[in-house]
């Protein structure tokens, strides 16, 4: 079952080639500034929510249109890539809605699986994914792939867990153990002072880690100059956070620097993994 974030699946039948989509999407921008794949990944999105059927709609979500966007998302979207949230969903409207928003979803997550799992899920978790939303995104990706997609960054992306050489631990850390954590384990601390300075060599490194009733704030810091102070407290549980990211033109060897604050009350910060882009 989708969350209202997402979409919901239907029926129906019509294939779209490249040079349609791009043409009903309409401002040349979004064809300037399409990510690679593009194309490709809204026809399987298209095929597997709706058969590419422009005027399905799901009964029970009142998600509508070839991408299944729920009726709650379309205004803010339509605002923010038609200039007009009361815009009608015409063919020509969805596509242009879709293209932007895949193409925003892209730049932020990084790779087209992720982006399939968020328009099922509406969440940005990189890991407990359940069998139906592994089974749904495979789909996609399969259709994908057989359009002649190739999901780059996906495959060039290095994980490195909370274990890794490449991690180098000041103070007292601990382990600590939950099935959503990548590999299921965090390396967490809350005295004030203890770091974990993590070097590597690319353009652009994801922190993840929990955040929750529990959890503090940190004091970051890339390649020796502190850029800010993340606050991972939230009034829920949340397994895994993009806690913060860096982008880097010069994608040789970097560092981040994550200190514990030692917030009164809530002092934990964890390290679940680091994901590096080359």
């Amino acid at each position: 079952m989708r969350v209202p974030g997402g979409r919901r699946s239907a029926v129906v039948v019509a294939i779209l080639s490249t040079v349609l989509i791009l043409s009903l999407a309409g401002p040349a921008a979004i064809a300037a500034k399409a990510p690679p794949g593009l194309s490709a990944f809204m026809y399987a999105v298209g095929k597997v929510e709706s058969g590419g059927n422009y005027r399905a709609r799901n009964r029970t979500s009142g998600a509508y249109g070839k991408y299944q966007i729920m009726p709650s998302n379309w205004p803010a979207w339509a605002q923010a890539y038609l200039g007009d949230r009361n815009a009608r969903q015409t063919p020509r409207n969805q596509e242009t809605v879709a293209a932007g928003k895949f193409t925003s979803l892209y730049r932020s997550l990084g790779t087209w699986r992720r982006v399939a799992y968020w328009w099922l899920t509406g969440s940005k978790r990189t890991g407990g994914w359940s069998p139906y939303a592994r089974r749904y995104v495979n789909k996609v990706m399969a259709l994908y792939a057989k359009r002649g997609g190739v999901d780059n960054v996906a495959s060039t992306a290095k994980h490195y867990s909370e274990r890794s050489a490449a991690v180098a631990y000041e103070g007292t850390w601990k382990t600590a153990s939950h099935a959503a954590y990548a590999g299921r384990k965090v390396r967490y601390a809350t005295k004030a002072g203890a770091a974990a300075t993590f070097t590597f060599t690319g353009h652009r490194v994801v922190w993840y880690g929990p955040a929750g009733s529990t959890r503090g704030k940190a004091r970051v810091s890339v390649d020796g100059t502190y850029v800010k102070t993340v606050n991972l407290h939230r009034s829920g549980f949340k397994a895994r956070l993009a806690a913060f990211k860096a982008t880097f033109k010069d994608g040789g060897s970097h560092t981040i620097r994550i200190e514990v604050v030692g917030t009164a009350g809530h002092p934990m910060v964890a390290i679940d993994e680091f994901v590096v882009t080359p």
